[in-house]
């Protein structure tokens, strides 16, 4: 019964880091020792024994398989209470679940990554795999934003990010009460207005809130960048994992199984994908 989608694994949260007021990152070890096995982009289900369970992106790169990392808002009953637990404390983990990114389709292509808000916590697993196996791809441009500079993720990682000179690397927030901000302020669309690429070459990557998908793909379809190119998390409403549930349906197609990684191509087919 180890290996059933329905019955979880136990894991021990090893560390714990604040990234904003409302989101921490979980860095979990399998009880069994085994390595998680997902691939970037997918998501598990994360539960409390008698409480219940939610789905999370992994955050982490499959490359490092000693642990595996869960970024979460508290916004519900179970990431609230997976907020309130400390380091030692055990979970439940079922998955990976879905479809993530096929590397093989990037590589030896420039590769753009567009995150929003919490579109950082599901993109960082493949921002970090491309990192790792940096000259299997051309160009690495990745665009970032957040409301404000309090919320942004992962800030330690986004300094080092912004001194490297294999990433084109732009952030962007929508608003700044904080005087210490000097960057760019707007949405993340607007960071399009700085980057130029070849759109026959680049093969793009977009997580974020739904309204931000619209703009985005006006921008990409607009400078000529194929749909078969331009891939989506389209994590929504997932609830069983399994495609049992129901929660996750756009028109026929489940999106915890087929997705979440969708590309525009298949997505754009669904007339409820963008709602």
């Amino acid at each position: 019964m180890t290996d059933s989608p329905y019955v979880p694994r136990w894991a021990t949260i090893r560390h714990i880091r604040r990234e904003t007021p409302s989101v921490k990152r979980l860095e979990l070890e399998l009880d069994n020792g085994q390595a998680l096995g997902h691939q970037s982009g997918q998501f598990v289900e994360a539960g409390i024994l008698g409480l219940g369970e939610a789905p999370f992106s992994v955050s982490s790169s499959p490359r490092r398989t000693d642990s595996f990392d869960l970024v979460i808002r508290s916004v519900g009953t179970v990431s609230e209470k997976l907020h309130g637990l400390k380091t030692g404390d055990r979970i439940g983990i079922r998955g990976p679940f879905g479809h993530g990114f096929e590397l093989a389709r990037f590589r030896n292509r420039d590769v753009l990554v567009v995150a929003s808000e919490m579109g950082l916590a599901t993109l960082r697993s493949l921002v970090h795999e491309l990192l790792e196996e940096r000259l299997l791809y051309g160009r690495l441009m990745v665009l970032v934003s957040a409301p404000t500079p309090e919320q942004l993720l992962f800030k330690d990682e986004l300094a080092e990010w912004t001194n490297r000179r294999d990433i084109d690397f732009y952030v962007t927030v929508d608003r700044a009460l904080d005087r210490e901000w000097s960057g760019h302020i707007g949405v993340v669309t607007t960071l399009f207005q700085q980057l130029q690429f070849d759109p026959k070459q680049t093969v793009t990557a977009i997580s974020g809130p739904p309204v931000m998908y619209k703009y985005a793909l006006l921008e990409l379809l607009g400078r000529g960048v194929a749909p078969a190119s331009i891939f989506l998390t389209m994590e929504r409403r997932m609830r069983c994992g399994v495609g049992k549930c129901g929660h996750c349906q756009i028109n026929n197609v489940y999106v915890c199984q087929r997705g979440p990684v969708l590309s525009y191509a298949d997505a754009g087919k669904l007339e409820e994908a963008f709602v």
